[in-house]
């Protein structure tokens, strides 16, 4: 939201009251307040009629610091507020001199200076990173009476932003306006499903805006060497949290606002739906469900989208009798053939469902202003809205998921969540105005909550399109209504590395597009992307997503690459874990991994698949494909041939094959089966070591199916020998090495060719490699 005309002048309409001069700084345990004035203080008469404004700087945890401003402290906060967690304070320091005070908590220090000049900056050890000038933060007003809060906070030359959300425009935000509000846009516009008021930029620090409601982020585009944010109201408060490396910020961001949940490992597989619009009944799905298994094409979840539920009838929770007379045993059929079952849901209900009625007598449902059901036309006639602010209509809600958990569901997809009136009233006074992003944290809670009580810690797992801070506790996430062409297919993927720079672990999207259908080049080359994504589904609109529509070679491009996944799930899913435990996504933009190379910090073409491995999807009818490999000998997993990095690749592949290289000094674990993703990752596990070079080491762990850890592993080389050390449970494996040449011997386990194969062990055992 701009509030300025260039340089010099305020836009008309507004009036706005800037820090200017501070009063007094006062210390109070581990927080320091300050009381800045908006005009000059010469002397006792400039304090009448004059605004103040209070600045509270604290820290929830190390290397994280906030800072609240706040206008006028009189109103009710009615909520709702992003669930944070927060330390004691007791790893704060606070020092003061006469020309500043500074609060330091871990590696980050703010400085707040004690000048006529109102500043403060935030600095790790002596470097600078950020800070709020002169005339920066303001409270401001309109004509139409709307007071806002805003702040500057500058950027250094060279600095990109990153985050805010899942966002399908360009990679770095700097120039772009960017508001936080949730809308049901697509995925080719600047409207966004999942908003994140949370940046993350290439100097390794992070910004999050404490607000549920609607942040206006001005990104080096009011002004261009400062990102600017402003909210409605009368306070703002913001974390700036240190790295240094961006890994860390949102290791800190996700310990503040949520880990996200590890998902079962049967979701890794891959999903198949009927689609929105298609006809079907039992005998299609089991067309489908039997043709993929015919074809040696390995499945492990079906998806049954709105028309299980009958027309105009949404959400009613219960399945059209006229096509599905025997739901129960449908679903039992199915799940003996060793699917798991996901149905499309959503919080809106159409006024002919079944629990309309309910929900108006209870009072379910969120209220208009005079006490009246909200309804609107938009999707379903007369649908309203399920207040998840009430907890009976939660529990009220939650009961019919449980039915249906009950008769064989084992996941939801959570449609929509994000057309959120603002003009109605909730059950706890909640302002409607933050509820509007808000409302998909608490809807998609209730889902995920219901599927962890009924099937138990680790196998909850939704399917959702809306979110907010916070939402990543609620695994999976899936990039919504694309188009079936190579920008939508690239929009995507730019859309969930942005996502994934907001702590949202686990990512997927519509494998060949949803409105309309793909011509087949353009499937086979969604379906290589699609399959080397955290998750994978085929869904469309229109048209069946089955590879034989598609034509014969479909058929074997998701053959070939569902199997290659499930072999790659010993290292998937200890980036899955890791993913839950550090809040890093299993799809990483590459200046996660690469920060320091500055090549790295615009690409969105390509990415990290967990630490090691690295993707490059074809968007091109030709097959030709430009990449960048950083510093050091990449090694292609498919063909073994060898690159040197630090430049760009031009190269031409087909269908079968992408740029899907490993990186140096990396350990890939390749499991044993390769038609599911769940099984016992450590029986019978490869371990590839790839050109690990003179005075190198590398380090793996394979994960339980649980997100245990079965068997730990450390290479290290030095000249021509390498030492592999590893802890495990009493399972084989065995070892290859890749681009390093020939071994000449194995002390410690056997020498089969160029395969190392040890027996089975408990405890520690160490395999001395020699080279020829």
């Amino acid at each position: 939201m701009k509030f300025t005309d260039g340089n010099w002048l305020i836009r008309e309409g507004f009036t706005i009251n800037p820090a200017v001069q501070a009063h007094e700084i006062k210390r109070a345990n581990d927080t320091l307040t300050a009381y800045v004035s908006t005009t000059p203080l010469p002397g006792r008469g400039a304090m009448i009629n004059t605004t103040l404004l209070t600045f509270m700087f604290h820290s929830p945890a190390p290397g994280v610091i906030g800072v609240k401003l706040i206008h006028f402290d009189g109103l009710t906060d009615n909520g709702p507020g992003f669930e944070l967690r927060a330390g004691d304070g007791s790893y704060v320091s606070i020092t003061e001199t006469e020309e500043e005070a500074v609060l330091t908590s871990g590696s980050l220090s703010v400085r707040i200076s004690k000048g006529n000049a109102w500043s403060f900056a935030f600095y790790r050890g002596d470097e600078r990173l950020t800070g709020s000038g002169f005339r920066s933060p303001a409270h401001i007003t309109d004509t139409g009476g709307s007071d806002y809060m805003r702040e500057e906070l500058d950027l250094g030359v060279g600095e990109w932003v990153y985050g805010l959300g899942e966002r399908f425009t360009a990679f770095a935000k700097n120039g772009q306006v960017v508001d936080i509000w949730n809308q049901d846009g697509g995925t080719s516009s600047e409207q966004a499903y999942k908003n994140i008021p949370f940046y993350v930029t290439n100097k390794g620090y992070g910004v999050f805006v404490n607000d549920p409601g609607g942040v206006s982020f001005e990104v080096a585009s009011e002004k261009v060497k400062k990102i600017q944010f402003s909210v409605p109201g009368q306070s703002v408060e913001y974390f700036v949290i240190d790295g240094p490396e961006p890994k860390e910020v949102l290791n800190k961001y996700t310990n503040l606002t949520g880990k996200p949940a590890l998902p079962p490992a049967w979701s890794f597989g891959l999903w198949l739906s009927t689609s929105f619009t298609t006809n079907y009944d039992e005998a299609t799905v089991n067309s489908f469900v039997d043709g993929m298994a015919e074809r040696d094409l390995p499945l492990h979840v079906f998806h049954f989208d709105c028309f299980w539920m009958k027309e105009f009838h949404w959400t009613d929770f219960k399945w059209d009798e006229r096509v599905f007379p025997d739901p129960v045993g449908m679903l039992k059929r199915l799940k003996e053939k060793g699917l798991k079952i996901c149905v499309w849901i959503n919080p809106y209900i159409g006024q002919r469902s079944r629990l309309f009625a309910e929900g108006k007598e209870r009072g379910y449902l969120v209220k208009k202003r005079d006490g009246g059901v909200w309804q609107w036309n938009l999707w379903q006639p007369g649908m309203a809205l399920v207040d998840f602010t009430n907890p009976a209509a939660c529990e009220w809600y939650a009961g019919y998921l449980k039915e249906l958990v009950d008769m064989g569901v084992d996941s939801f997809k959570t449609d929509f969540g994000e057309r959120i009136p603002v003009d109605v009233v909730y059950h706890d006074g909640s302002d409607p105005a933050k509820m509007h992003n808000y409302y998909a944290f608490l809807y998609n809670k209730v889902v995920f909550d219901t599927l962890k009580e009924k099937l138990g810690e680790g196998e909850a797992a939704v399917f959702a399109r809306s979110a907010t801070t916070g939402g990543q506790q609620f695994p999976v996430h899936w990039g919504g209504d694309c188009y079936a062409d190579y920008g939508s297919m690239a929009e995507s993927l730019r859309g969930g590395l942005s996502l994934g720079l907001g702590g949202f672990g686990f990512w997927s999207h519509d494998i060949g597009g949803f409105e309309n259908t793909a011509p087949a080049h353009v499937f086979k080359r969604w379906l290589q992307f699609g399959l080397l994504s955290s998750h994978s589904r085929l869904h469309g609109s229109t048209s069946y997503r089955v590879p034989w529509a598609y034509d014969e070679e479909s058929v074997e491009v998701t053959r070939t690459f569902t199997k290659l996944k499930a072999r790659l799930m010993p290292y998937l899913f200890g980036a899955a874990v890791e993913a839950a435990r550090l809040g890093v996504p299993v799809m990483r933009a590459m200046l996660l991994e690469f920060p320091q190379d500055p090549a790295c910090e615009l690409l969105d073409r390509q990415y990290m698949l967990g630490d090691g491995l690295l993707v490059a999807p074809v968007f091109s009818e030709s097959g030709e494909v430009s990449y960048y490999l950083p510093e050091g000998r990449w090694t292609h997993l498919l063909t073994g041939e060898t690159a040197e990095g630090g430049k760009w690749r031009k190269e031409t592949y087909g269908y079968l094959n992408l740029p899907l290289f490993v990186r140096p000094n990396t350990i890939v674990p390749l499991g044993a089966n390769e038609n599911r993703p769940d099984y016992d990752y450590a029986d019978g596990v490869q371990l590839a070591i790839y050109a690990l070079e003179d005075g190198a080491s590398a380090a793996r762990s394979v994960p339980t199916v649980k997100g245990g850890t079965a068997l730990t592993v450390q290479a290290s080389r030095e000249g021509s020998v390498i030492v592999v050390t590893a802890a495990g449970e009493g399972k084989p494996f065995s070892i290859t090495l890749h681009s390093m040449g020939e071994i000449a011997s194995a002390e410690g386990a056997a020498l089969d060719g160029g395969t190392i194969r040890a027996d089975a062990f408990e405890g520690t055992r160490t395999i001395v490699i020699k080279l020829k």
